[in-house]
């Protein structure tokens, strides 16, 4: 399958750091995934019910990371891949999470991870 359906700069905050101070407030964390869709059958009749429901899958990513504490971004990235594997019985999903302001002299860092339904 060689469609794909991605969300960019999906923006939200979480308890995130390894810091003292990063576990008393939220921050903001910016999330790009992709994930592999057949969109023939919503195309051909032009109907959302026959899409994918890829609102539902960002209301999951904001109430997962809401509701997160991790140290690493790596955590956070690895348990919400499975999350949505998991709850949307997606085959694959590519997950970027970014950190602005992480890192001094630079826009944000991150991890990205590419993992599979097991």
């Amino acid at each position: 399958m060689n469609d794909k359906i991605f969300i960019r700069e999906l923006t939200t905050q979480c308890r995130i750091g390894i810091f003292q101070w990063e576990r008393k407030i939220l921050q903001k964390i910016v999330l790009d995934l992709e994930f592999p869709a057949n969109i023939r059958k919503a195309a051909k009749r032009d109907r959302i019910q026959d899409a994918t429901d890829y609102k539902s899958i960002a209301k999951h990513i904001l109430d997962f990371t809401s509701k997160s504490e991790f140290f690493l971004i790596e955590t956070l990235a690895e348990k919400l891949a499975a999350s949505i594997l998991k709850k949307f019985k997606l085959p694959e999903i590519t997950l970027r999470v970014s950190k602005p302001g992480a890192l001094r002299n630079s826009k944000t860092v991150g991890v990205q991870i590419t993992r599979h339904l097991k």
